[in-house]
């Protein structure tokens, strides 16, 4: 592997990383175009789903009590998450997971600009178990389809004002489940071959040692600074899947 190569993993690893720890999503927004520099599509993909469950495994451990003390909810979203992957999977052969993509793309940017500079967050407070389950569902599809597991329940939980600890209880273990399921996906269909194993070892590390800088961030965030950040980094994502389905 040239120093190039080695450069692109670190930087993307970096940055991966790094969101990780903040937000506890949009990993693969921010490392997966360093990683498709230098990798094909099936080891990129796969060697992003695996660092971001081990990077988002430390802010599992950030948030414990609070998931602890939310089963329920969580349940509610992470269950009917990982159903609708493989049928997300399943679907590849009768969409356009590109046009899937585009649409996505347009209303995470619309939902970003329009609640990301109002001066007066949204508060929808009331209970929608069935609405949770939904969103999950439905994430858990997109994340089959399309690679954007994360996109669509970001949305909805950025609307609810809850505790920044509470709101990533949700985020950090979904992502980490689904996105486990797909590297695991991945493995079967022979991703993991020495190329990938050699890329792991070193965005692995990276990824691992500049969460910690996202966490520290995550920390001193007040519930509606991370409420806010979290609705700007849907418009970021809406900005970077059109980035990406455009070049």
């Amino acid at each position: 592997m040239t120093a190039e190569s080695v450069l692109f993993l670190a930087l993307g690893a970096a940055a991966g990383g790094f969101i990780n720890g903040l937000a506890g999503t949009g990993t693969a927004l921010f490392a997966l175009g360093f990683y498709l520099l230098v990798l094909d599509p099936l080891r990129a993909v796969a060697i992003v789903a695996t660092m971001s469950v081990l990077t988002g495994l430390q802010g599992l451990w950030v948030v414990r009590h609070a998931i602890s003390q939310q089963v329920p909810r969580l349940m509610r979203f992470l269950l009917p998450g990982v159903i609708g992957v493989p049928l997300g999977v399943m679907l590849l052969a009768s969409i356009d997971a590109r046009t899937l993509r585009f649409v996505i793309a347009a209303l995470l940017i619309v939902y970003g600009v329009y609640f990301g500079f109002r001066a007066a967050l949204p508060a929808f407070a009331r209970r929608t178990p069935v609405w949770d389950g939904v969103i999950g569902f439905v994430g858990g599809v997109m994340g089959g389809a399309a690679s954007v597991s994360g996109a669509i329940p970001a949305m909805w939980v950025s609307l609810r004002p809850w505790p920044k600890a509470e709101t990533r209880a949700v985020l950090q273990p979904y992502n980490v489940v689904l996105l486990g399921l797909t590297a695991a996906l991945l493995a079967w269909r022979g991703a993991f071959d020495a190329t990938a194993l050699t890329a792991l070892a070193i965005t692995v590390p990276v990824g691992i040692a500049v969460a910690q800088i996202g966490i520290f961030t995550f920390r001193r965030l007040t519930d509606t600074g991370f409420r806010r950040l979290l609705i700007l980094l849907c418009l970021a994502m809406g900005v970077g899947i059109l980035g990406q389905e455009v070049l």
